[in-house]
């Protein structure tokens, strides 16, 4: 065991965790500093530390941070346009007063499965807000449900590319495993609701002012705001586009692999691509024609600048990701976890969620595992799909600081410290045992 590198992994996540709850640093220089603490403690030399928070950095937000601003400009123009507000009425009428949360959480376990769970909670998050003010539901118990629906599907089902990773890697049937995955999620769904409506009005009081200001008033009550609201069906569309563009493209490329269709597809299909369609419907369907053009400028950059933030807070998780991953931390502590003497679908199960937890990305960690337990197999005589159950199962454990996920759930709810550590943390928590509970027994079936 390399006691330098647990030492770091250790030291490291504390101090992160005491600079953001005690100190005076935000979380965005906290995560920046710890990475480079990491770096150094696990004996990285000091001429690459920075490169390597940089590359961490620019990776991440290579694949997320457009698309993260693109998200809050729609979401902002829907807010002002009172297109949220359209949408929340009829989202009421189909899921019926009393049980929204149970409805945002099916619709974001229906929307993750081709879409990643961070572009889907950008685009749709405006819901939540809205629901709750029409419902005067816990706009907490609200957000958390549809962020949680997200990450159940994003984590557990192909084409996700995590799931589909696995699959290849541990040679798991792909069909048989979208059919195992799917039955898996089912039960995540109460456990969510449940969840969610204890730990939401516990944690209202705690949303940023300026949040639970616009969740009790709504942004129409400013005075530039948009006197006619559009109807639900062209408030949708914004949000429909993209979605159905990304599913698209994943559908195509499974079907027509190689073709121009699919070629064309992976091209407006692409979450940058299909995000910036989502702006331009944004500005050209919600908004009226006799709208000042620089007032939509403002509305644009507005969401430009909240944005601003939580991308900066997504790509500082990303570093200290890349940091742990490439200074070997994650790899040693799931090299101790094989060598304990568990049952044999307890392995995979553990290791991916040390792996999670040591470095934040759940496809990461999914990968990581799948690659150590596929060795294992013949000695372990474990079914593949119930190794990649519980390797994908595992990817849902206690997402927190070094998670860019926590990051866009947390700020767009507005909490901050324990109150977004006791319900997003705790949420994916809950997930994640009962995903064990279900592994355990796809173990017993298979």
């Amino acid at each position: 065991m390399d006691y330098q590198l647990l030492a770091a992994f250790i030291v490291g996540v504390a101090l992160i965790i005491f600079l953001i709850l005690r100190s005076r640093f935000d979380a965005f220089m906290a995560l920046i500093v710890g990475s480079a603490a990491v770096a150094l403690m696990a004996g990285v030399p000091l001429d690459a530390t920075a490169g390597m928070i940089a590359t961490g950095f620019g990776d991440t937000l290579a694949s997320i941070g457009i698309v993260i601003g693109f998200g809050v400009m729609i979401g902002k123009l829907l807010a002002v346009s009172g297109g949220a507000d359209a949408l929340a009425e009829r989202f009421l009428q189909l899921a019926g007063r009393g049980r929204e949360d149970i409805g945002l959480t099916a619709t974001g376990s229906l929307v993750s499965i081709p879409v990643f769970c961070d572009s889907g909670y950008v685009i749709l998050h405006p819901l939540s807000r809205s629901l709750a003010r029409k419902s005067g539901r816990s706009f907490v118990t609200l957000a958390i449900a549809l962020a949680a629906g997200l990450s159940i599907t994003h984590h557990l089902v192909p084409p996700t590319p995590g799931p589909l990773a696995v699959a290849g890697i541990l040679g798991a049937d792909l069909g048989a495993l979208i059919a195992v995955t799917v039955l898996a999620a089912l039960p995540m769904i109460p456990a969510v609701v449940l969840y969610a409506r204890w730990i939401g009005p516990k944690v209202d009081h705690e949303v940023a002012e300026d949040i639970r200001r616009e969740v009790e008033t709504g942004p129409t009550a400013t005075a530039d705001a948009i006197p006619q609201r559009p109807s639900a069906g062209r408030a949708a569309l914004p949000l429909l586009a993209p979605l159905l563009l990304i599913l698209g493209s994943t559908v195509t490329n499974a079907v027509a692999e190689g073709t121009a269709a699919a070629s064309v597809m992976g091209f407006i299909g692409a979450p940058i691509i299909a995000l910036l369609i989502g702006v331009v419907l944004a500005v050209y369907v919600l908004v009226p024609p006799a709208t000042e053009r620089q007032t939509v400028k403002r509305w644009l950059a507005e969401g430009a600048a909240a944005s601003g933030m939580i991308i900066l807070i997504t790509g500082a998780g990303g570093a200290l990701g890349n940091v742990l991953r490439e200074s070997g931390v994650g790899t040693m502590v799931a090299e101790i976890v094989t060598g304990w003497p568990l049952p044999a679908f307890v392995l995979p199960f553990l290791v991916c969620t040390i792996i999670r937890f040591a470095q934040g990305s759940g496809t990461v960690a999914m990968i990581t595992a799948a690659s150590i337990t596929a060795p294992l197999l013949p000695g372990l005589d474990l079914h593949p799909l119930v190794a990649a159950l519980a390797v994908t199962s595992g990817s849902l454990f206690f997402s927190y600081y070094n998670d860019s996920y926590f990051w866009v759930v947390t700020r767009l709810i507005g909490l901050d410290g324990a109150a977004a550590i006791k319900a997003w943390s705790g949420i994916t928590t809950v997930l994640w045992a009962v995903g064990f509970a279900g592994t355990a027994v796809a173990w017993l079936i298979l």
